[in-house]
């Protein structure tokens, strides 16, 4: 069971914010969902402040993840728990901050590809914070992952689609 040791409400603020609105407790592919379900938010946040929004939720949220996954980390006793989504939360709107057009659907499957393949394949430098087991090493690896995630959207826009 993916809650097994968890003894706080299901409704508290660690839960559903480290699993994002509970995405990350479907039991294949969490962090798949996780990022799918950061997407919605992304464009609600550019469409209603623009990119200077989406920076300031991405740094809110980075510093929520690193209570919100410690707190379950803490609970459940896991170290790496993959139903801890907050994390691609924030990799995934640091691509979509280098969104051209917020209406053009195909911007966010870039936006998600482009940072999934990293995040699944943990290449270096990802997999030096992958190691760490404890919240900073869970949310950083999302961070550089979604570095290099940027560059390759980037690339993609620039001089594929260009």
């Amino acid at each position: 069971m993916v809650l097994k040791n968890w003894n706080k409400s299901f409704f508290h603020p660690s839960l559903w914010l480290s699993t994002w609105f509970y995405s990350g407790l479907i039991p294949f592919a969490p962090g798949t969902f996780g990022s799918i379900a950061a997407l919605p938010f992304a464009w609600f946040i550019i469409d209603g402040g623009g990119k200077i929004a989406l920076i300031l939720a991405t740094i809110i949220i980075f510093v929520v993840g690193l209570w919100a996954s410690k707190e379950y980390m803490s609970e459940t006793g896991k170290t790496d728990p993959g139903e801890v989504v907050i994390d691609e939360v924030v990799g995934q709107w640091m691509v979509c901050l280098l969104i051209v057009d917020n209406n053009h659907i195909g911007q966010y499957f870039l936006a998600l590809l482009s940072f999934r393949v990293f995040d699944i394949m943990k290449p270096w430098p990802i997999s030096v914070f992958d190691k760490r087991h404890d919240a900073y090493g869970v949310m950083m690896d999302d961070v550089v992952a979604a570095i290099m995630g940027a560059v390759v959207f980037y690339a993609v826009n620039q001089y594929v689609l260009g």
